[in-house]
């Protein structure tokens, strides 16, 4: 799994890179994930939804629930990113998860790292000032 860091707007984000085969397959994939996040600064990581076994999805299977909850006890939010849209066509439960977590802050699923950034400049502009 190759990793990359970026700043979208003036947040740190780890992305796997693009072409990546699916390789979330345990707990250790978790954690190598969570130290390439630490290596690169980053606050977020992306997770691309063509790299996420399908299992991920499958919410009853409780695998997206033990890799959000790991990451964020690191302190890490989390982005899924591309189309679900089959997915959601499946799942009530999903598409509750969804609408739920993109009301916060700590979980979105968004289309494209391009409305990841517009999410994080929307955020940026709404927090309050000190």
């Amino acid at each position: 799994m190759r990793y990359s860091g970026l700043t979208l707007g003036d947040t740190r984000v780890l992305v796997s890179a693009e072409n990546d085969e699916r390789w979330l397959a345990d707990e250790r994939d978790v954690d190598a994930l969570i130290v390439a996040a630490r290596e690169h600064d980053a606050s977020w990581v992306v997770l691309r939804s063509v790299a996420l076994p399908d299992d991920f999805f499958k919410l009853a299977t409780g695998m997206a629930g033990r890799v959000v909850q790991k990451l964020i006890n690191y302190q890490l939010k989390v982005a899924v990113v591309g189309n679900i849209a089959s997915w959601l066509e499946q799942s009530t439960a999903l598409r509750a998860l969804t609408h739920e977590s993109n009301r916060g802050d700590t979980l979105w699923f968004v289309a494209d790292l391009n409305e990841l950034e517009r999410r994080f400049d929307a955020t940026r502009k709404k927090a309050p000032c000190h």
